[in-house]
């Protein structure tokens, strides 16, 4: 058995996601051994309070004795088999489950591994229905930018965040970006419904520069996660929903993370946000992150528009190994019983506005520049000089924050210089105050550490100042 500093240094083998290459080596990653509710534990036994939630996917909470029972018994009972020729009773009972939840009439389920190949399935999809409407070149994808719709070739390209493209090939042909909703950069002085008119009139405008005939989809978060969960101004997915409808385009729906509960919800396309779109990508919360699996559910209108122009045949030539496992399913199923058992929906709908109203409290700290959130998602966005673009000093504080929160005993999502939280669904009121205090004493600590520094560096130089001066 390998101990905690072997084994942290064999994670060195690891290459990670967005892992930096040239620190290839050095990594020394916290190591953790277990999980428990809203918490985790690490190798030196300390208990950390799981505020991303993984990320963003275990929505049941950690050590669930049935969610192990149900993949063991489905493991005994049947490993795998193809997709392509057989089916099994757990992804058929699994289908049926997800289509009674879901809005409108999106009555089918396109399995997939992830949420990444879930929106790569869903757009090649689209790609597929226009070419059996008779209309190839309508083509063309429109997103957003800030969006995060996933890390395969298409699915990072489609994604509007432009850090994450450096030093990598994207398809730059099918895809555009329009500015995100961010309430943040309204302009001074412009109210709320001029703010939305704006921002329906950028989807307006890159679809009269890019031509409707060419434009096949919209593809939208309800609420940008990793982008620092920005919610769009009331009323924005309606009103680009009427858009696309008056220009012949499908509106996708990327639910991979605030599906499953996250906005108190199954689903939070229609119930928070008033829409049934053609197309929704799920994954993490699918199974709550117990076993890998994504999806995608489509609308009938589309399915029986492509039986109707097929003719004979009509394949989509697309799909995985493990489209619709056995396992995964069995996971699946287990997950939505016990969301449903215990109403953690309702429990969200519940604590949600309670976590929002709480993180509110932190705004009186001086270099928190913004709050904002909805349901069991948030984000705190500090900045160290206001309206000084410096990301050295942006990614300074988001990793000092982090440090100095671990150390309270609270994992946080820095990015960059946003501290993302989105808590399972099962967090108690008294587990959010913990949350928000324990992110509070971190930020303060992070701010006097570098306040710290600052004044140190300033008596250096007054102790040896520059030959120039």
């Amino acid at each position: 058995m390998s101990t905690a500093a072997e084994l942290k240094q064999n994670d060195n083998l690891f290459i990670h996601p967005w892992d930096d290459i040239v620190k290839l080596g050095g990594n020394k990653r916290t190591l953790l051994d277990k999980g428990e509710g809203v918490y985790v534990y690490d190798s030196e036994g300390n208990r950390l309070l799981d505020a991303p939630a993984g990320m963003w996917c275990v929505n049941i909470g950690h050590g669930r004795t049935e969610m192990a029972q149900a993949v063991y018994d489905q493991i005994m009972a049947l490993t795998y088999v193809s997709p392509w020729s057989m089916t099994t009773g757990p992804a058929a009972e699994f289908a049926a489950m997800l289509t009674e939840q879901s809005p409108g009439d999106l009555n089918h389920v396109f399995y997939t591994t992830g949420g990444s190949t879930a929106v790569d399935s869903a757009l090649r999809f689209v790609h597929f229905y226009n070419n059996l409407r008779g209309k190839p070149a309508k083509k063309k994808i429109i997103s957003q930018k800030r969006g995060y719709h996933g890390s395969t070739y298409l699915g990072g390209s489609v994604s509007g965040k432009e850090r994450d493209k450096s030093n990598l090939e994207m398809e730059s042909h099918l895809v555009h970006h329009i500015e995100a909703p961010h309430p943040l950069y309204k302009p001074e002085g412009m109210s709320d419904a001029d703010f939305l008119e704006q921002c329906v009139a950028n989807l307006e405008n890159k679809i009269a520069e890019v031509g409707a005939d060419n434009c096949a989809v919209f593809v939208a978060e309800p609420i940008l996660a990793s982008g620092g969960v920005i919610v769009p101004p009331e009323g924005y997915h309606k009103r680009c929903l009427e858009v696309c409808r008056e220009n012949d385009m499908l509106y996708l729906s990327d639910e991979v993370v605030t599906a499953f509960g996250r906005l108190g919800h199954c689903f939070a396309s229609e119930d928070v946000f008033g829409i049934v779109p053609d197309i929704i990508t799920t994954a993490k919360g699918l199974t709550s992150g117990y076993v890998p699996m994504g999806a995608f559910l489509v609308s009938d209108r589309l399915i029986e528009e492509i039986k109707a122009n097929g003719g004979d045949s009509a394949v989509f030539s697309n799909g995985f190994t493990y489209s619709g496992h056995p396992v995964a399913a069995a996971a699946g199923i287990k997950n939505l019983e016990i969301m449903l058992r215990e109403k953690l929906f309702e429990h969200a709908q519940d604590v949600g506005p309670y976590m929002q109203q709480q993180m509110q409290t932190l705004r009186d700290i001086p270099i928190v520049r913004d709050i904002r959130g909805k349901g069991l998602m948030a984000c705190v966005e500090c900045e160290l000089k206001h309206g000084d673009d410096d990301l050295a000093m942006d990614y300074e504080i988001g990793n000092l924050i982090d440090k100095h929160c671990q150390k309270l005993g609270l994992i946080v999502r820095p990015i960059i210089n946003m501290c993302v939280m989105s808590p399972p669904l099962t967090i108690t009121r008294e587990q959010i105050d913990d949350m928000v205090s324990m992110l509070r004493q971190g930020i303060l600590l992070a701010l006097e550490e570098i306040e710290s520094a600052e004044a140190e560096a300033a008596g250096e130089a007054n102790r040896h100042p520059s030959p120039a001066a």
